[in-house]
């Protein structure tokens, strides 16, 4: 077997050594954007960013999810509102707020 080093031309070995240092400057290039600070600053601001978008998104569908089991507690299968179910849970929260008032009026 004949090594490709005897067979090449100075020209040939010249210009193989002329693209590894493109390679490699632009190797070196790439690692100078990847560790310098501003890059490194505006990598974390990004996955904190998606981590609170993804964080929030999250909660928009518990709570999206907990206002439809509300709303299906307190409305029947064509919208409208279930007397039965409305109306106790208005007393309490008239008596509440009378007590809060009665509290604070006594208070002073």
């Amino acid at each position: 077997m004949a090594d490709t080093a005897d067979t090449r031309t100075p020209a040939q070995i010249e210009a193989d050594i002329r693209r590894r240092r493109e390679v490699l400057a632009e190797t070196l290039d790439e690692i100078g954007v990847r560790v310098h600070p501003k890059t490194i600053i505006g990598d974390a601001k990004a996955k904190a960013v998606a981590n609170i978008d993804h964080t929030m998104g999250r909660a928009y569908v518990q709570v999206n999810r907990v206002v439809s089991d509300v709303r299906a507690q307190f409305s029947d299968e064509y919208g409208r509102l279930r007397l039965e179910r409305v109306v106790p849970v208005a007393l309490v929260v008239v008596g509440v707020g009378g007590l809060f008032a009665l509290s604070r009026r006594r208070g002073r």
